[in-house]
């Protein structure tokens, strides 16, 4: 943990326990305390890889646990103290886990680490939110910015968060990060300068996104990353089927070094339920600028989108167009999907126009009140050999409580 974040930890956890001197008491701070809410989750997971290359199979079985507490709010003034910890079980870790241990295994980015995982001040009144310190953002569908939730380490960030909801249609937000808190633990954090703009507003049929996010990496040589897009999104419920789409655009701007490069992403889809069960067609398009840099959200949840064996975690310098079909629905109380993905780069070149195609399977129920199991399955194919990717299969058995 850098000295800065431990400044403003202690800032912020001194703020807890003193209160605010202009509005508290020994007796308001006492309810507010009092009142509060202590919150916990535990995830246990078995995770497999298994890859057309030299390197050997991966297995990992790890526990993620996280407990947290609330105070309750005293003049629209509350604060947030949460802790993580993520553990190898059973002595089950042939993984490599993406900080140079096992380097010879398939990577399985889950290490073992203990840290803070939100730790804020909130101030809430009318329709006014500002937040200080270490948190979780999320925007729209997370595939420009949010927590990275399928990780035994989730992303958070160290932040002022300010939202403004002028009327019951309309929201503004903004947030200024001066540290990514990675999936990898402490060792890969990054100082960052980011300033990130959202503005929501629902139509009756749908919300429409307008957003700039304006990315800069704090370590000196020029990496501006500036995205501009808008996006719409709804469904309508009509007598026997809904209905569901979203369109989006955005055009990206990136300098590294000496360099600059432009990139434009598309997305687009449509789906249907009937009878419980829905169809949903999608294309997306990453951008290349010809063959030399391909469309960047480093900030996203990534395993969201592109397939779940994380191929596409990068996009190639080539670009990526992604097709896809999901089918889900439910079953003996609980959720399935099937998900089928075919992707082709944006700009071919030699050697590389087809990069393979993907299914994933998954079912999904919860039980006993606060208690879930799940299993999720993909199978990539690979395309063009000269696109760097393999035949990969991975399996995830997951079982979790949280109260």
């Amino acid at each position: 943990m850098n000295n800065r974040w431990k400044r403003q930890s202690a800032c912020i956890l001194s703020a807890l326990i003193v209160g605010t001197p202009a509005l508290a008491s020994e007796h308001s701070l006492h309810d507010a305390v009092s009142k509060g809410e202590v919150s916990g989750n535990v995830r246990l997971r078995y995770e497999s890889v298994d890859q057309d290359n030299a390197l050997k199979d991966a297995d990992a079985l790890t526990i993620w646990t996280r407990l947290g507490y609330s105070t309750a709010s005293y003049h629209g003034v509350s604060g947030v103290l949460e802790f993580e910890d993520s553990r190898n079980v059973l002595g089950l870790d042939d993984y490599n886990n993406a900080l140079g241990k096992n380097t010879n295994y398939s990577v399985i980015p889950d290490p073992e680490t203990t840290e803070v995982d939100q730790a804020y001040l909130q101030y809430s009144v009318d329709k006014l939110m500002a937040r200080l310190g270490r948190q979780v953002i999320t925007y729209d569908n997370q595939r420009y910015v949010g927590p990275v939730g399928w990780r035994q380490d989730r992303q958070t960030f160290d932040a002022l968060r300010l939202s403004y909801s002028p009327s019951d249609s309309l929201s503004l937000g903004y947030a200024f990060l001066n540290q990514r808190n990675r999936i990898f633990a402490e060792a890969r954090d990054v100082a960052a300068k980011d300033h990130l703009l959202n503005l929501g507003y629902d139509t009756g049929f749908g919300k429409l996104s307008a957003y700039a996010y304006l990315l800069e990496e704090d370590d000196g040589p020029d990496n501006a990353l500036d995205t501009f897009g808008l996006r719409y999104a709804g469904n309508q419920e009509l007598e026997s089927i809904d209905l569901m789409y979203t369109a989006e655009y955005a055009t990206q701007k990136a300098e590294a070094g000496a360099s600059d490069f432009d990139a434009d992403y598309f997305s687009m889809t449509a789906g249907v339920g009937i009878k419980g069960i829905t169809i949903a067609l999608g294309y997306e398009v990453l951008g290349s600028d010809a063959g030399n840099y391909g469309f960047s959200t480093p900030l996203a949840t990534l395993h969201l989108f592109n397939g779940w064996s994380d191929q596409f975690l990068s996009t190639p310098v080539n670009g990526l167009e992604d097709m896809s079909v999901t089918v889900k629905g439910g079953l003996a109380g609980g959720k399935w999907a099937v998900v089928y993905h075919d992707y082709s780069a944006d700009e071919p070149g030699p050697g590389v126009d087809d990069l393979g195609d993907e299914w994933g399977v998954a079912y999904n129920r919860s039980f006993a009140g606060n208690y879930s199991a799940g299993v999720k399955y993909a199978m990539y194919s690979a395309g063009d050999t000269a696109a760097g990717k393999v035949d990969t299969n991975k399996l995830w058995l997951t079982l979790g409580a949280s109260f």
